[in-house]
């Protein structure tokens, strides 16, 4: 699963924010919840629309996209 089956980002689809593929859900909202020491059960239980594995997996790829900013 490659970064476009996850994030979505269309001018028609919320002014272009980027949101996760197949809803209207952007994907700022997931790091909003955890900042706010939301669990990620709580956001999947309030946004039905997005899987435990795609909300992982965008997870996953930012801790790698940050941890290659850290080490370059």
């Amino acid at each position: 699963m490659d970064s476009s089956d996850l994030i979505t980002v269309d001018p028609d689809i919320l002014g272009g924010t980027p949101v996760f593929k197949g809803t209207r859900v952007p994907v700022k909202t997931l790091f909003e919840y955890l900042e706010d020491n939301y669990t990620l059960d709580e956001f999947l239980e309030c946004f039905p629309s997005v899987t435990r594995e795609v909300a992982c997996r965008a997870l996953e790829r930012s801790e790698s996209a940050l941890l290659d900013c850290a080490a370059a």
